[in-house]
């Protein structure tokens, strides 16, 4: 049986910390072991961002053990010339690279490198990364355009002085139905998914499942590489945890789904998409609140 709304936690308490804070967003944190979960309208669709990297590193690695692709084949990738905040890897060297697809999969998910998610997504398109992602019985995520879309937006074009005017267009142009001016943003033109669907595919990349066994382990692996943490990761990682995670963030856009593996045994898939309405690219307190909220509402299930 699933929990949903708060015994002891109240969730619309939490809301109201969200809200006072500049955040609206969709939680969900669910008990591996039992299913037992709780959330924060997790079935609010958002534009994924750079979470799209988890179900495009499963794909890869499916056509990998099918023998489509060799994980030891060195693709010529072209230096991404980045020269805005927020690129990083390959979008920044200077000189074209030689990379195997095992160690793109490997810069994709540890430090979100575009290029190397956009060299993937080459060889295996959005559309077929969500297909594929729909034959795992995980409904709810699209994939559909390149990662290079997260670093070709407003913000890119403004002075640094004035990306604040970026983040007023990505907070006030949106409609009641989650259109965007920005596509980045909508939701009917960007990657996208809920708390919900992601927290699905981390219980299948976590359990037995359709997804293979090695695949899922490997996607395991990845996301337990992660160097991204400044969000979630604070709450979650301690000498008795492992945290295994993937961040996304596009404009005002902030969010980290991951798995809690606790040693005394419990084992908990949280998800947590926000949006801000504070018009400012750095924001220590969002990624603060953002884990304040995920870990109450984890404690809530850990100690129900």
């Amino acid at each position: 049986m699933s929990r949903r709304g708060g015994d002891d936690v109240n969730t619309e308490t939490l809301r109201t910390e969200l809200d006072d804070g500049g955040l609206r967003g969709s939680f969900l944190v669910r008990d591996l072991r039992t299913g037992h979960e709780i959330g924060i309208d997790p079935d609010l669709e958002f534009p994924s961002a750079s979470l799209v990297k988890i179900p495009l590193a499963a794909a890869t690695l499916e056509r990998i053990r099918r023998g489509e692709l060799d994980g030891a084949a060195r693709i010529d990738v072209q230096p991404g010339r980045a020269t805005a905040p927020g690129p990083t890897g390959l979008a920044r060297f200077r000189h074209p690279a030689t990379v195997a697809i095992d160690d793109l999969l490997y810069l994709a998910m540890a430090i979100s490198d575009e290029t190397a998610a956009d060299t993937l997504f080459a060889l295996t398109p959005p559309a077929e990364v969500t297909r594929m992602t729909r034959e795992w019985g995980v409904s709810g995520i699209t994939a559909r355009h390149p990662a290079a879309d997260f670093s070709d937006t407003p913000a890119e074009r403004f002075d640094p002085t004035d990306v604040h005017l970026a983040h007023a267009l990505a907070i006030n142009a949106g409609t009641a139905g989650q259109g965007h001016p920005v596509p980045q943003l909508d939701v009917t033109r960007a990657s996208s998914g809920s708390a919900r669907a992601f927290v699905h595919l981390l219980e299948a990349l976590w359990k037995p499942s359709e997804v293979d066994a090695e695949v899922a382990a490997r996607v395991r692996e990845l996301m337990g590489l992660n160097l991204l943490r400044q969000r979630l990761s604070p709450d979650f990682v301690s000498d008795a945890t492992r945290w295994s995670s993937k961040t996304g963030t596009v404009l005002n856009l902030r969010h980290e789904v991951g798995v809690v593996e606790h040693a005394a045994g419990g084992m908990y898939a949280i998800a947590a998409l926000t949006a801000s309405r504070v018009p400012a690219a750095i924001q220590p307190e969002a990624e603060v609140l953002m884990a304040r909220v995920a870990r109450a509402l984890r404690d809530h299930l850990r100690e129900g």
